[in-house]
């Protein structure tokens, strides 16, 4: 049985920036991945039109500053095969492979008590021992694969957009459905629709989607930021979200402080810079549901001037009530543009719901669409899943599962009391991906990083959270939660309401990247308040 201080679980950018720090500290350690080679969530998406909904200049490591001098990103938000490209090349200037055991699941992680150790097990066979275990397996990466009838039974081509095969996918002549509007299907839908003989969209539900505006980047675009990297990284690590707006954003903390004729002039503004500069457009936007609304009526116009077909543009239109940002931003170039196209349908399954898939097609209630590929892009059991995956028991042979069972509870999204030595990048009730995920990592890896240098230079062999302090966390994130509209969207992965029986409960910090920071120093800064050292 091999022994190693720390074992990290996952390969994307948590697990590399782990990696290298891990080396920094000269400690023995493990990095455990599923795939194939590096990546983590851009290994596994490589499904046509994905594309990064963060800028490319703020969506780069901040842990490597010669690379950020010298790569050349194309374009404003990056696709998918230049951010693969741009991993790899991190691999092979780090050497980062030769510390990662690729192709292998983690099946369980024991902690036994008589030791002090974790017990990590995999899908190989082997067995290994760590005095940490650091969970870096990302928020997005456990697919959910809707239980439909039938699903097993299509004889045609399925994809899972999460789980797109390396080879390429030929999509010219064939009869392609996408299930899901959410951002991966309208970048999915997007891309297929230019290239399939039909598509047809299976929205479950209306969302909002905002242009996307992807110039190609210029020589003067990359000198300007390679000349303020280390002020603007310093920016991003402090900011709500650490994304640079595209726009001077907030224009006022109270929208109805502006007459109208100003507010509906500042949301254009906000629409033709692309992205999420509408939802931040006021300082109340995401507070008041009577701005939100506004706002949320000035973009169904904007998807009733696209769409020709006034039945097909307002089924594309979330109801009244529902919120501009409520739910994960999407981000697209050209979605509403396609139902135009007269390749393309929109299938309502709300109002027609799907019975059953056959061999040939997808059943609904009043219709039949016979398909050659079914693209399930009903993305995933969010933050929680990756971890619960992986069987953990902690103290007194507690299973991660059973203690989860009504929701899950942290301590800063870093710990969970009863589970000593385990740490989550990215865990429940932290920022994660509500943020430039890039940063709520490189917060976590270093806290975590300076904790555990902490307990060698001390001599501590352990560190677990206490319940109160657990709870005093979840009370306060709760309380941060309440005041965003997305808690009246009851059909959000943010709140885990988008698996069937999986707790409702807040999956994310909504305190912004820079107060979190702020918090989880201090209480470093404060002998780890609320931790315990065995």
């Amino acid at each position: 049985m091999q022994r190693f201080d720390v074992i990290v679980v996952g390969a994307g950018f948590a697990g590399m920036q782990m990696l290298v720090r891990l080396r920094q500290l000269g400690v023995s350690f493990l990095v455990i991945e599923r795939g194939s080679d590096l990546g983590g969530t851009w290994y596994w998406n490589r499904y046509p039109g994905c594309r990064c909904d963060v800028p490319s200049l703020d969506y780069s490591v901040p842990w490597d500053p010669e690379t950020e001098q010298e790569w050349d990103w194309s374009e404003r938000y990056a696709a998918q095969p230049e951010i693969l490209n741009y991993i790899q090349h991190l691999a092979e200037r780090h050497d980062l492979r030769r510390d990662i055991r690729f192709d292998t699941v983690v099946s369980s992680v024991t902690w036994d008590e008589d030791c002090g150790l974790w017990v990590v097990r995999t899908d190989r066979g082997d067995t290994f021992e760590a005095q940490f275990v650091v969970s870096g397996a990302g928020a997005l990466s456990e697919p959910n694969m809707p239980d439909i009838s039938g699903i097993g039974n299509f004889k045609g081509e399925l994809y899972h957009t999460g789980l797109w095969p390396k080879t390429p996918v030929e999509l010219a002549g064939k009869r392609v459905a996408v299930l899901g509007t959410g951002s991966t299907g309208v970048q999915a839908s997007t891309a297929i629709a230019k290239a399939a003989k039909h598509l047809t969209v299976l929205q479950r539900t209306a969302q909002y989607s905002l242009p996307c505006h992807t110039p190609p980047l210029t020589e003067a675009d990359l000198a300007a930021r390679r000349a303020d990297y280390p002020e603007h990284r310093e920016w991003q690590r402090n900011s709500v979200a650490g994304v640079a707006p595209r726009l001077p954003t907030p224009f006022a903390m109270r929208a109805f402080d502006d007459p109208k004729e100003t507010r509906f002039e500042n949301y254009e503004r906000c629409w033709q810079a692309g992205t999420a500069a509408l939802v931040g457009v006021y300082g109340d936007a995401s507070t008041n549901a009577e701005v939100a609304e506004e706002i949320a009526e000035f973009v169904r116009n904007k998807i009733r001037g696209v769409v020709k077909d006034p039945v097909t543009a307002e089924r594309l239109c979330p109801p009244p009530g529902t919120y501009v940002g409520a739910r994960r931003i999407i981000i697209d170039t050209g979605y509403y543009e396609i139902f135009n196209q007269p390749n393309v349908t929109l299938a309502d399954i709300t109002g027609d719901p799907i019975v059953e898939i056959t061999e040939t097609g997808v059943k609904t209630r009043d219709n039949f669409y016979e398909l050659d590929m079914l693209v399930v892009a009903t993305g995933y059991d969010a933050v929680t899943g990756p971890l619960l995956a992986m069987n953990i028991t902690g103290k007194n042979g507690a299973r991660l599962k059973d203690v989860w069972a009504e929701g899950p509870r942290t301590n800063l999204g870093l710990m969970i009391a009863g589970f000593p030595n385990l740490f989550t990048i990215t865990g429940p009730s932290s920022p994660g991906v509500l943020v430039n995920v890039m940063f709520a990592i490189d917060q976590h890896v270093d806290w975590i990083c300076r904790c555990i240098d902490h307990m060698r230079k001390t001599g501590a062999p352990k560190i677990d959270t206490t319940e109160q302090a657990q709870n005093e966390w979840q009370a306060h994130a709760a309380e941060t939660y309440a005041k965003a509209l997305r808690m009246n969207d009851e059909k959000n992965w943010y709140l885990g309401t988008n698996i069937p029986g999986k707790p409702r409960a807040p999956l994310v910090y909504q305190g912004g990247l820079g107060f979190y920071r702020n918090i989880c120093d201090e209480i470093a800064a404060d002998g780890y308040r609320g931790f315990v050292f065995g």
